[in-house]
This record gives C-alpha cells, structure tokens and sequence, in this order.
C-alpha cells in the first residue's frame, strides 16, 4: 500500500514540480509561508515585549518604509522580469537598476522626513531624533535593495533564493527586538528588522547572486541604453507596482492616524497574518509572469493553471484560517484577538477574488495592455482606501476588511463579465508595446 502511494506520489506530483510556473510558484508560497510563520513568532515575541501603542507605531514605520520602497523601485523590479532573461548584459542591467532606485530610496526617504507632519503625524518622533531619521533612510534603502534582489532571482527562474534570503532575515529579527528593548524602546522593532534584512542583503550579494549570475558583482553603475527603450512600459508597471502596493502600506498609516496607535496594533497583527494567504496567490501571478514572459505562446495554458493551482491552494486555507483565526489571535495576547478577529476572517475571504486580480494583473503585464493595467490597478487602489475610510470611520476597523473585500469582489465581476475572454489572449497592445 505504501509503495503504491510512493509511486503515485512520483507519477502524478513530481511531474508538476518538474513544471517551472508551478516550481517558481512553490519556492515563492514556501517562502512566504516560511517567512509568515517566522514573522509569527517575530510578532508573538514583539506583542508581549512590547506595548500594544508601540506596536502601533512600530507597524506604522514598517508601513512607510514598505511604501517608499515601492515609489522608490519606479518599476525596474518589472522591468527585470521583462528583460533579464533576454538581456546580453545581465550584471549590468541588475547593478543599473539597483543603482538609480537606491539613489531615489534614499530621497524620497528623505523628504519623507522633512514633511512628517504632514504625511503622517503620528511617528513624528522619527524626525526629532537623528539616530531614528538616519535608521529610516538606511532601512529605506536596504529594503529598495532587497526588492530588486529578490526580483532578480524570480526573472533568473531560480525563485529558491529569495527563500534563502527572507528565512535568514526572519530568523535573525526574532531574538533582536528583546536585545534592543532596554536601549532602543519604541524603534527597537523596526531596528531589529532593519538589522536583520541588512545581513541577509549582504549575503545576496556577495553569495547567492554570484552563484546563479556568472562572475556578477554588486558595483554601482548606469547603463541607461539598457532601459531607455523600455521607457513607456517601465512607467506604466511603476504606477501599476504603486497602485497595487498603496493600500497595503497606506491602510496602517490610516489606522494609526485617524484611529490611534493601539488600535492600529489591532487592526496589523490580522493584516499580517492575512498577508501570509494573499501570498499564494501573489506568489502564483509573479510565476506567471515570469514564465510568460519567457514563453509567451503558452501563457494560455498557464493562465488556466494558475486559476486552478491558486483555488486549490486558497480554499483549504481560507477555511482554516476562518475556523482556528480565534486561537492564532489568542497568541498574541487575548486583546488582539477579541479585537482582530472578524477582521481577519474577512481578510482571509478576500484572498480568493484577489487570486483572480493577480492573474489577470500579470497578463495585463505580459501582453502589455499598460494603459488598462494602470486603469485597473488604479480604479482598484483608489476605490479600497476610499472605501475603508469611509467604513473605518463609521464601525472601526473591521470597515477597512469589508471596503477590501468589496472592491475585490467587484474587481472580480469585472473581470467575469467584461474581461474573461482578454485574460487568454495571447497580445493585445495598447501602443505601449515592445519588442525583446
């Protein structure tokens, strides 16, 4: 009996493994789901160290420098998957993008600081203390650094690595926010995460990436012959990559703002957790673009695939999480979860309409329709925070989980009737098109 499961094991999975949209795919949910049940403990051990107000603020840092990270990329972490596989100068291109969007990561982090009062009031302290202002360029920069690291491996097809990367940074982070408790206080958290993502960073460099890309070194250069003709498609995944991104960076710095830090605590410790299912299907669209972007004439195939690979994924956890959500909130203390819950079923919920966004995000890309990938992207971003404002204003967070799920949803329908049939062809340029 078991050698006939072994060898159904071998005949039926193993081939699929084997199929490099789903192998990519894999390394990028294992990642995530290594980097979730790390970042779990990471939290566990924050929330009981630490205050629930400074949770709060701690959260609402993470969320700026998440979001100048991605203005900072202005879409070269697209461009890569688009261009590196086809590309004469592969170091070059990863060290011209890496060198402009660190330049811009340090800027806009900067002026970032310089109107804290009016972006956001709340972690104003980061400007009345050098140290902290400095911390947050760095950290800024890092991150940027990190993202086009992490993007060179999947266009590279060798998607394992950012696993690599993000265990060992998830893993070093957890015991540096008790070290740090007694001298850094409110930014110990993001100190410890800004110290451990530093360190795996190095190792990308200096290790992972050379082993993949043959004699690459991270020397600072510009080669702009390299992107000049991608001009017009690099600008519209940017705004794209900005408008997809926003609202999960942005919604924290709302809650703290205009709800306080301790309910902020309350209302990220659920995003978190629900961010651990939307990887799936983020994970599955990223795949899917790298593979099409390779063999562009199967991507009606792949798209199929994607459908059914992330379903089948989504719903079992979707389910678990819905049912057991109560008792992962009751880890981080009972407050969180009597406060969080609801919100993270709801979240959980939205993980299956955004599976079908991502997809259809990704062929957006592929078949470069740039103009109705910002359209989508921006109508989508727009319509969630307005959506959760309002709502977050009138019944507290759980507002911000049903104005997500209702612009998914709604995204969803818009693609079932109007679009299901553009999702599987294979080019429809809007004149923003380009020929590798």
């Amino acid at each position: 009996m078991d050698t006939n499961r072994t060898g159904d094991f071998k005949r039926k999975i193993l081939p699929l493994i084997q199929v490099p949209l789903y192998s990519n795919a894999l390394y990028l949910i294992i990642k995530s789901g290594v980097t979730s049940f790390l970042g779990f403990f990471f939290w566990i051990v924050v929330a009981r160290f630490y205050t629930q107000a400074v949770v709060g603020f701690s959260s609402a840092v993470l969320s700026a420098i998440n979001l100048l990270t991605i203005i900072s990329l202005v879409g070269l972490n697209t461009l890569l998957v688009r261009r590196l596989p086809g590309t004469g100068e592969p170091s070059r291109l990863i060290n011209t993008c890496l060198t402009i969007s660190g330049g811009i990561s340090v800027l806009v982090a900067v002026i970032f600081i310089a109107g804290i009062d009016f972006w956001s009031p709340a972690i104003v302290f980061i400007s009345e203390h050098i140290i902290f202002a400095v911390a947050f360029v760095s950290f800024t920069l890092l991150s940027t650094l990190a993202a086009l690291i992490d993007t060179s491996f999947v266009a590279l097809r060798r998607a394992g690595f950012t696993l690599y990367r993000e265990t060992i940074s998830s893993l070093l982070k957890i015991p540096l926010p008790i070290l740090f408790l007694p001298f850094l206080l409110t930014f110990g958290i993001v100190s410890s995460w800004g110290i451990a993502l530093c360190i795996s960073l190095l190792i990308s460099f200096f290790i992972f990436l050379p082993r993949i890309q043959s004699g690459y070194r991270p020397i600072p250069g510009l080669k702009l012959h390299l992107i000049r003709d991608l001009g017009h498609y690099t600008t519209g995944n940017y705004l794209a990559n900005l408008f997809t991104a926003a609202p999960g960076f942005i919604l924290p710095l709302m809650v703290v703002n205009s709800l306080g830090a301790e309910i902020n605590a309350f209302f990220y410790i659920p995003w978190t957790i629900a961010g651990a299912i939307f990887s799936i299907p983020i994970a599955i669209s990223s795949s899917l673009f790298a593979e099409s972007s390779h063999f562009e004439e199967q991507m009606r195939e792949n798209v199929i695939r994607s459908v059914k690979f992330s379903l089948a994924l989504l719903i079992p956890a979707v389910i678990l999480l819905v049912l057991a959500g109560k008792w992962v909130l009751l880890a981080f203390g009972e407050s969180y979860s009597a406060n969080g819950l609801l919100l993270l079923q709801v979240m959980a919920i939205s993980s299956l309409p955004l599976s079908i966004n991502s997809i259809y995000t990704s062929v957006l890309r592929v078949t470069y329709r740039t103009k109705e990938l910002v359209a989508f992207r921006g109508l989508m971003s727009a319509g969630a925070l307005l959506a959760s404002y309002l709502a977050m204003s009138v019944i507290g967070i759980i507002g911000v989980g049903y104005g997500w799920l209702g612009i998914q949803t709604l995204a969803t329908i818009y693609i079932m009737l109007f679009r299901r049939q553009a999702i599987t062809t294979s080019k429809e340029s809007d004149g923003s098109h380009y020929d590798n």
